[in-house]
Order: C-alpha cells, then structure tokens, then sequence
C-alpha cells in the first residue's frame, strides 16, 4: 500500500538513451503520484495516495525512489491518523523505500514509449525488505525528462511486511468485518532531468 511501492518507478531509466545516459534525474513530487487501493467489508473500495515522494536516478542507473508514509491521504483525517500510528508505525518507520538497479535498462533502451515487463526492484517497508518484480509503461520527453507509470498494480501483501497486526487493529477501531491484507499499488512518476 505505498507508493512505493510504487514502486515500481526505477523501470523509468530503462527508456533512457546512451547521449542521456551520463545525467541525474530527480523526482518531482508536484507531477508524481503512488496510490493504493484498499478494500472494506469484502467489497468496498476506496483510492488513496501519498502527497509527498521524491527520488533519484544516477548516471550509474542506481534508482531510489522514498515514499513518506506520513504524507499519506485518505481524505478522512482520523484515518490517516490511525494509518500513519497503526499501520505504518511511522515514529519508527517514516518511510517506505524502493530501489532499483537499472544500468543495463540504460544501455539497452531508446527514447519513445515502452512496456517494460519483470523489472526487478527492492522494497524496504516497515523494517523488512521484499523483491518485487514490476511491469511499467516509460516514456521520455524531448529534453530529456522521464515519465514512469505502473503497466499493471503492484500487488503488496501485507504478511510480507508484518504488518497485518497493524490491519487488525485499524479493523477493530473502525467496527469493520473485514479489511483485504493485499493491496494493489499503481503509480505514476515524473523525473526532471538535471541541468
């Protein structure tokens, strides 16, 4: 349930050209989003995201891209309240980190739109660390900016990253019969090239 999930941006470099290949990007958070899905009583759905992301691509292909679990919004404020204490435990765990290594997408990939399938990345999400595989959709603009989005959800399980306690809980305190412990993430990620 995180952008980071969201995770999934890194598969952004691999659109990249070689000219390009010896520059820096940055994640402009004002054009970016990761949202999450979350599902109630067996059936109700509900979108949220994460206000506040930011990360980097190097020259290298290193990706990093970090999601402030505090910044998330479900347009209820106690939720978020009880997300950010409950679920997430943000004072020990302000936030959810995904990277990649994307130096042989660099070299491989030209400029225009791609689906990029079985891109592999790594979560770091409440203390535990996952690899996740992720198919994107990359695109590159003519000054060199790079657009990642999510091809197909995430799907983060919530047993993965210990954190079906903190679901339990929210269950309780919101009188629910059921909150799903599989979340779909989908993101949407501009990186600025650096001048």
């Amino acid at each position: 349930m995180f952008k980071s999930m969201a995770i999934a941006a890194f598969s952004l470099s691999s659109i990249l050209v070689a000219p390009l290949a010896s520059a820096n990007w940055q994640v402009n958070n004002e054009q970016s989003n990761v949202s999450f899905v979350s599902i109630k009583k067996n059936s109700v759905a509900e979108a949220h995201h994460f206000k506040n992301v930011s990360g980097t691509l190097n020259e290298q292909g290193q990706f990093k891209l970090m999601i402030d679990l505090t910044s998330v919004e479900t347009l209820i404020p106690i939720r978020n309240e009880r997300m950010t204490k409950l679920l997430f435990e943000t004072a020990k765990f302000p936030n959810a980190v995904l990277t990649a290594d994307l130096s042989k997408a660099l070299l491989t990939l030209k400029p225009g739109q791609h689906v990029l399938k079985g891109l592999k990345a790594e979560l770091d999400f409440h203390g535990n660390k996952k690899e996740l595989t992720i198919d994107v959709l990359a695109n590159m603009s003519p000054k060199g900016d790079v657009t990642v989005s999510s091809f197909t959800p995430v799907i983060i399980n919530a047993s993965d990253f210990k954190v079906t306690e903190g679901i339990s809980e929210l269950q309780k305190l919101a009188g629910l019969p059921s909150i799903a412990t599989a979340v779909p993430v989908t993101f949407s990620l501009t990186l600025d090239k650096e001048k």
